[in-house]
Order: structure tokens, then C-alpha cells, then sequence
């Protein structure tokens, strides 16, 4: 039977040898009756109801169903689930499938229904060490905070077992699968300084005089993004995919309404303000095909192009003609849109060339001091977002800058936007 559509739904069918009707369900025949009777038919609308709850996976309970067999079925409801409006997969893909990396590793052939707490704090215990686990060794330790947010993925993952019905005990019954989301409940969160995972530093604003070095070592492009966004605060992930569809113009305030946000599946609605400052350094870059990005990749590189070829001070009738050394098959193209990833990197190296490190630092065996100095130097685009919420909340409250930066509760925005000790110092400098 060919491969399913997305968006297909299994069909009714005859089986000619025996007069059944059929439907075929992740690569498996199931008869449903004689082909054509009501009950056929209702039992075919059952079928379809239950594969479709199910994430399209096959509702089956099995008391031997292995931790492995498991993630297996876990990870088609995944792939279905986290997605953008554009069918692409949300970064909680990747996240989940690291989570459940050392769960297979270690109890991959366990019977899931006889997972417990004390097995779980196991897994927590590998990802502080996975060498000392007998994990592979090219796998990295990870920190307090992942550990404890892989952890809550492997709850989730018994969470969707129970919901579906795949966890049952020997006598057959469900109430095992309850029983073990329960118990893993119970298993409480890595707390600081009371465990040996290392812990990582909180990220913090970034120095203007680190922004303003960078700003000269990286194209036009990258420039105004890193301005637009220490501007407006929003996510990096919310101005990569900035279009001129989806800004509304109107008024002396712009609002930029993103297409795909991070609190999109929970219904709520956002909406990024840009004053005149960002309207001046967003204004030239709007587009006319209103659903191209406005900022790509591909335009920066032709304006590098025209750039070069207006500072040229060979003849055109000498040297190299326009686009003759151009590779025909090139192994990366620039794209429509950058992501994350490029606009992170596209920084890093504006950074390497603003801070170039001592010459000594260089030299064999200095790698580790290397890596710390290059630690200190180097920023991150999550870091704008930080310090555009540290300055709205300096200058004009926690609550602004909760708007604009669009959280629904003030302790999400104390994360991001530090406290001005300056204000405290004043006052106890009066009466303390």
C-alpha cells in the first residue's frame, strides 16, 4: 500500500478473497466485518477515531510492551505534534529525542508497565556522568536545569502512555499505566548545589560598548536585525521570519503580528510594537511581495556583490568579468530566510573579529584558557532580548516591560530583565 499523505485518512476497502472490508492501519490489515454492512462500517469509523486520538499510531495495549517499543510508538505522536503551521518541526523534536536517548540506552528492553521512580533518578543520575553510566563516551554530561527538563519529557512520554491506553499489568487492566505516571511524579527536580551536575551560568544582558564593537564586523543585514531586535526585544526566532505581511503599518506605532510564535498552540495572540527608532532601520528593507522574509540571506549576498563590484578599481575590460568566477554547482546556496542557527553564527564571527584573542592564548595547551576568554567575549542573540528587558524595566517598569515582551506572568519577565540595584543603593544611601 503506497505511503499516506499527511493529511490522509486510511480508506474502506474490500478484500475481494475473503468479502471483508479492510483498512489498513500503520502497515497493518485489519478486517472489519463483511464489506458494505452497517456494522462494517460503524466499526470502521471507530477504528479511524481511535488511530487519529492516538497520534495515528495503532491503539494497543500489550503487558510486555518495552521501554524501546515504546519511544518507538511515542515518537510518531511527536513528529505529529510538535509542528509549526507550516508542517516544519518545532525544536522540541530534537529536544525530546535527546531526552529519551539514555532512557533507551539503559532500559530500552525493560518492560514499561514495571518503570519506576527509583529508575528514573537512575537516568538522571546518567546524564550527570554517562561515562561512569556506561553510556557512550563521545556523550557530554548535562547540566542541572536540561536534566531536569529531560526528565519532565520522559514524565510526559508516560503521561501519553496512559492517555492512549499502552501501559496494562499482567491481569490486563490500565490502572498499572496510572499507577506508574503517578509514581513518577513523585520524583522531584535536581536542586542546586545538592546534586554533582554542573551548573551553567544565567544569561545575562550584553555590555553596549560589546554590541556597538560588533556592529562593525558584520554585514548590513546582520546589523539591522541586531538594532531592530535590541530595539523591540522579541525572540530571535520572531524576527528571522519577519515579512511585510504580517506588519501592520498603520499609525504612528507599528505592530508586527509573527505568523509562528512560541505561545502560538496556547491560543495566545502577539503582537511586538515598533516606534519610530526601528521603524527607520525597518523602513528600507520592506519588501514589495508582501510574504517574502525581509530579512535573506540571498539579498545580503547580492548586495555584497554589488558592493565589491561598485569598489572595483580594475577596468572592466581587464581582470575577472562580473559573475565569471562564480561556482555553477556551489555545495550552499544562500536561502530565502536565515534561521536561528545562522543568525547566531553570523554574530560569533562578528565577535571573533572584534575581539581577537592575545597571541598567547594561541600557542598548544592553551585551549581551555582559549575557550573561557572567547566565553567572555562572544554573545549570543538571546542576550539582546535580555538586555532590551533589563532597559524597559530600568526606565519604565516590570509591567511595560512585560507587555512588550509579551509574557503572561511577571516572573517569566523577572527571569529576563535583571534588577537595577541602582535605585536600591540610592535608597539606602538616604537612609540606611
Amino acid at each position: 500500500m503506497p505511503k499516506l499523505r499527511d493529511n490522509a485518512v486510511p480508506s474502506y476497502r474490500l478484500h475481494k478473497q475473503s468479502g471483508n472490508a479492510i483498512i489498513t492501519l500503520n502497515g497493518k490489515d485489519i478486517i472489519l466485518g463483511p464489506h458494505g454492512t452497517p456494522a462494517s462500517k460503524a466499526e470502521y469509523r471507530r477504528r479511524i477515531a481511535e488511530w487519529m486520538a492516538a497520534g495515528k499510531q495503532i491503539v494497543a495495549s500489550d503487558p510486555l510492551l518495552t521501554i524501546a517499543e515504546l519511544i518507538d510508538q511515542y515518537r510518531g505522536h511527536v513528529e505529529c505534534f510538535y509542528r509549526h503551521l507550516d508542517g516544519s518541526p518545532t525544536s522540541e523534536v530534537k529536544n525530546i529525542r535527546q531526552a529519551l536517548r539514555p532512557l533507551r540506552k539503559l532500559y530500552g528492553t525493560t518492560p514499561a508497565a514495571q518503570f519506576g521512580p527509583l529508575k528514573l533518578k537512575s537516568v538522571m543520575v546518567a546524564m550527570i556522568d554517562p561515562k561512569a553510566a556506561g553510556l557512550p563516551a563521545d556523550w557530554k554530561p548535562w547540566c542541572r536545569s536540561s536534566i531536569n527538563k529531560n526528565a519532565g519529557r520522559i514524565k510526559s512520554m508516560f503521561r501519553w502512555a496512559v492517555e492512549h491506553e499502552k501501559l496494562v499489568g499482567s491481569n490486563g487492566t490500565t490502572d498499572t499505566g496510572a499507577n506508574v505516571y503517578h509514581a513518577l511524579l513523585a520524583v522531584r527536580g535536581l536542586q542546586a548545589g545538592r546534586s554533582d551536575a554542573c551548573e551553567t551560568e544565567p544569561v545575562k544582558p550584553v555590555p553596549d560598548a560589546y554590541i556597538d564593537a560588533t556592529l562593525n564586523h558584520v554585514s548590513p543585514t546582520i546589523a539591522a536585525m541586531i538594532q531592530l531586535q535590541l530595539l523591540t526585544g522579541m525572540r530571535p526566532g520572531e524576527l528571522v521570519t519577519m515579512q511585510t505581511a504580517n506588519i501592520d503599518t498603520n499609525g504612528s506605532i507599528w505592530v508586527y503580528r509573527p505568523a509562528q510564535h512560541k505561545t502560538l498552540h496556547h491560543g495566545i495572540a502577539r503582537e511586538i510594537r515598533i516606534g519610530p527608532k526601528a521603524q527607520a532601520i525597518l523602513k528600507p528593507l520592506l519588501k514589495l511581495d508582501l510574504q517574502a522574509f525581509i530579512f535573506s540571506p540571498k539579498d545580503a549576498e547580492a548586495r555584497r556583490r554589488q558592493t565589491l563590484h561598485e569598489e572595483r578599481t580594475t577596468p572592466l575590460s581587464c581582470g575577472n568579468v562580473p559573475g565569471s568566477n562564480v561556482k555553477r554547482n556551489p555545495r550552499r546556496c544562500p536561502g530565502d530566510a536565515y534561521c536561528v542557527n545562522a543568525y547566531r553564527k553570523a554574530i560569533e564571527r562578528g565577535c571573533d573579529a572584534a575581539f581577537p584573542p592575545p597571541d598567547d592564548l594561541l600557542l598548544p595547551g592553551k585551549e581551555t584558557e582559549l575557550a573561557a576568554w572567547r566565553r567572555q567575549h562572544h554573545w549570543h542573540p538571546h542576550q539582546l532580548r535580555h538586555t532590551a528587558a533589563t532597559r524597559l524595566r530600568r526606565e519604565h517598569g516590570i509591567d511595560v516591560a512585560r507587555i512588550i515582551l509579551g509574557h503572561r506572568h511577571l516572573r517569566v519577565t523577572e527571569v529576563y530583565a535583571e534588577a537595577d540595584g541602582v535605585k536600591a543603593d540610592m535608597v539606602m544611601q538616604q537612609s540606611g
